[in-house]
């Protein structure tokens, strides 16, 4: 039934009453459906957009919880038979050269074996050797801070990096470890 829709701020406040009374319901039945919490927002504010746009027509509607509730279950429903739910916003085809953000399975036993080995040359090293690297590379402390910390200076701290590098590079080409990844 259509009739000549009220003021905007009437309309607007009686959306607002209506989302405070019904939102949590109305997402608790997409929720329902697809257990996953985005999914369940995604499909309420599509549901109280459409409400919105409803009302901006001036259809009445009889009963806004029932019409919101039928509409949240029509588009969870709606949402399973989606393309956009089966191959996302790209067809399949493109998704094949996307790289992986962690490394393949090969190249991760690679990398862990490297660094068992690079650990175990360590623990060959000086002390004094595997403290500055530590502190340079595994905690990532400034030349200040490693300084101020082993109380010497700057300049010391260059010196004993560049040694320590080099005796630590001469034990893994010994070792026959190859570049780390």
């Amino acid at each position: 039934m259509k009739s000549k829709p009220p003021p905007a701020d009437v309309r607007r406040a009686d959306f607002e009453q209506l989302y405070e009374r019904h939102s949590r319901e109305v997402w608790a039945v997409a929720y329902a459906r697809w257990m996953n919490a985005d999914t369940a927002s995604d499909v309420m504010q599509e549901t109280f957009l459409r409400l919105w746009k409803q009302q901006e027509t001036g259809e009445t509607i009889l009963n806004p919880r029932a019409w919101l509730l039928r509409v949240a279950r029509n588009l969870a429903e709606d949402f399973a038979k989606s393309a956009f739910r089966r191959n996302g916003t790209s067809p399949p085809q493109t998704m094949n050269g996307v790289q992986a953000s962690e490394p393949m399975p090969l190249e991760r036993l690679e990398r862990d074996e490297t660094f068992a080995q690079l650990r175990e040359v360590m623990e060959q090293l000086p002390k004094a050797d595997r403290e500055i690297l530590t502190l340079r590379y595994a905690l990532d402390y400034e030349t200040g801070e490693i300084a101020e910390l082993l109380s010497i200076n700057a300049t010391a701290v260059h010196m004993r990096l560049s040694r320590a590098r080099q005796r630590l590079a001469d034990r893994l080409k010994r070792e026959g470890v190859g570049p780390l990844p």
